[in-house]
């Protein structure tokens, strides 16, 4: 290991059990719309079904604008709605250019625009540079060699088996749908990668005309009324120049898991994380920078997904000389809590790894869950979900819902046989459950009645969550105190609070169980968050956060299980905390 690295863990381990203080970045004066933002993830597909098919589509969504303003959203960002075979619903697109029929039409698309735009709502799109369906037009050209496709695609001879004479894929890269990341194209007669499903052959960064063919999907979508793009699978966009002899290098086995299907299997040091990704990152910022420029308006904001270690992570947000992507995703709150378990110092750990990471100058931001991932309360459990709402609402920066966390939804039972994922569907009955992303994307649960308010049909594309009966956002909407309640209020909160939008931080886990986050801004209110993630009642001295902290404090937000009431002074020397109590406090 590095010195440099052993410094630095050195160092965090030394920091682990102190307060972290982190100052404000920028002035209220200086903040583009972006930076105190609450995006709203939204699964079309799962979300509100109009034409009762049992699948969610765009007049759907459109229909529940008046929710997400209600909520206090600032942005939706739309998992992918382009045109596509659906074998990885929507994340494989045959035609970059249009939508998807079973979602709507352009024309629908357009009625969205209006009407968010009428709310003041901004709509951000799902862009999917890495790949496209094997269905494209681009493919189907490439396949045959037409002038100008030739190489659209990352394209190999193979390689001769020495001892049996028979062909072989270039190199032995894993996708991340099990198997090999290479498949033979008898027309061509040539291997393509694929570092997702067979159906999602690897677009090559490394030619100019696809570089300039996706910037023009940038183009065109900006030009239709979208405020910005999450970017999709940003490590494997580019993998590692081949030799003089046009040959790839093999990876070796990481030690990680014994299933030679899995990606796991072998490291990726040639397929992801390439630094040629980086710099194609700030060319899409260029081409939004260079639109608001020529056409006037608001920013346009680049999201970026990546689970790259924070080295590689940091380097999209720009340099001194370039700028980057606004928000590459942090999902500390997800990876890190994955690998060791619900705590407070495992939730300072995941906050460390960001702000002690993130360039001087940029915006951090908080992500629970999405698409990918088994939802925020069946993850971190049920009782802990208003608490990791309050935490993504108090801390710095942006924060991103992912549809169904504000009430609280929990993961659907999918048996193998409605399945329907391929990273499930690429493995077998008996472990298909530690690869399938269905649990996590069942349809959004509106109400308590006859397919939960999504849908006016007989059928869903997904079975229904099973508790979708008591957790729905008519039911919460009526309720006294709910998780959408709770969750609303944490985003007015956001909105009205300048120690929110401006203020310092200050955070610490004062023990296994107990974590504290302070806001502080000069003649403003105190924030505070207080979190009991343990299992047994505790009694917190927040003195021993801030010696300052003698006057009583007053209650504003309570978990959902909390017996306490808002605008009820408490001591702060003395502050009794239920187990998975959570509640936000301030000095006014």
């Amino acid at each position: 290991m590095e010195l440099r690295s052993l410094l630095t863990l050195l160092l965090l381990a030394i920091a682990s059990n102190e307060a972290c203080q982190v100052q404000s970045s920028s002035s209220e004066t200086t903040k583009d719309w972006w930076q105190t933002a609450q995006f709203y993830q939204i699964y079309p597909r799962s979300f509100k079904d109009s034409d009762g098919d049992g699948i969610g589509d765009l007049n759907g969504i459109t229909s529940k604008l008046e929710y997400l303003k209600d909520l206090g959203v600032t942005a939706a960002w739309l998992s992918p709605i382009f045109k596509s075979p659906m074998v990885d619903f929507g994340y494989d697109i045959s035609d970059f250019f249009d939508i998807q029929p079973e979602y709507g039409t352009l024309e629908d698309f357009r009625t969205l625009i209006k009407k968010a735009k009428e709310l003041d709502l901004k709509i951000v799109l799902d862009f999917v540079p890495n790949h496209s369906s094997n269905e494209s037009e681009w493919f189907l050209k490439s396949v045959k060699r037409e002038k100008g496709y030739e190489d659209y695609y990352v394209w190999h001879d193979g390689k001769i088996n020495s001892t049996t004479g028979k062909r072989e894929p270039p190199t032995n890269w894993l996708q991340y749908f099990r198997g090999s990341a290479w498949e033979w194209n008898e027309v061509r007669q040539q291997y393509y990668l694929h570092q997702f499903a067979v159906q999602q052959p690897d677009l090559n960064y490394r030619n100019p005309l696809v570089v300039e063919q996706m910037k023009r999907v940038l183009r065109y979508w900006l030009n239709e009324g979208v405020s910005g793009f999450r970017c999709d699978a940003l490590p494997p966009l580019f993998e590692v120049v081949p030799d003089g002899d046009g040959q790839f290098p093999d990876e070796v086995v990481s030690g990680a898991t014994e299933d030679t299907e899995d990606r796991d299997y072998l490291t990726t040091t040639y397929i992801e994380n390439q630094p040629e990704t980086i710099d194609m990152v700030y060319q899409w910022r260029t081409v939004l920078d260079d639109h608001k420029r020529i056409f006037g308006g608001n920013s346009s904001v680049l999201l970026i997904e990546t689970y790259s270690p924070a080295w590689f992570t940091m380097q999209f947000y720009g340099n001194r000389s370039t700028e980057g992507a606004h928000l590459p995703f942090n999902f500390n709150l997800i990876t890190v809590m994955e690998q060791k378990g619900l705590s407070a110092s495992n939730v300072q750990e995941a906050i460390d790894l960001w702000l002690k990471n993130m360039p001087a100058g940029r915006t951090p931001n908080w992500v629970l869950g999405n698409h990918d991932k088994r939802r925020a309360a069946s993850r971190y459990g049920k009782e802990h979900i208003d608490g990791m709402n309050m935490l993504v609402m108090i801390l710095p920066g942006v924060s991103v819902t992912y549809q169904g966390e504000e009430i609280g939804m929990t993961d659907g039972e999918i048996s193998w046989e409605d399945t329907v994922d391929p990273w499930g569907c690429n493995s077998n009955p008996n472990i298909y459950e530690q690869y399938t992303r269905d649990p996590e994307r069942t349809p959004f649960q509106w109400t308590g009645g006859t397919n939960a308010g999504f849908t006016n049909g007989s059928t869903t594309w997904l079975p229904l969550a099973a508790d979708y009966a008591t957790i729905n956002v008519e039911k919460e909407l009526s309720d006294d105190h709910s998780h959408l309640k709770i969750y609303k209020a944490l985003v007015a909160l956001r909105k009205s609070s300048k120690t929110l939008q401006n203020g310092s931080t200050k955070y610490q886990a004062l023990s296994e169980d107990i974590f504290v986050v302070q806001r502080s801004l000069t003649k403003s209110a105190t924030i505070v968050l207080v979190i009991n993630f343990g299992s047994v009642a505790k009694t917190v001295d927040l003195s021993q956060f801030d010696k300052s902290r003698t006057q009583s404090v007053q209650l504003l937000i309570r978990s959902i299980d909390s017996t306490k009431k808002e605008g009820t002074r408490y001591d702060p020397k003395a502050l009794s905390l239920d187990p998975s109590e959570a509640l936000v406090l301030t000095t006014e």
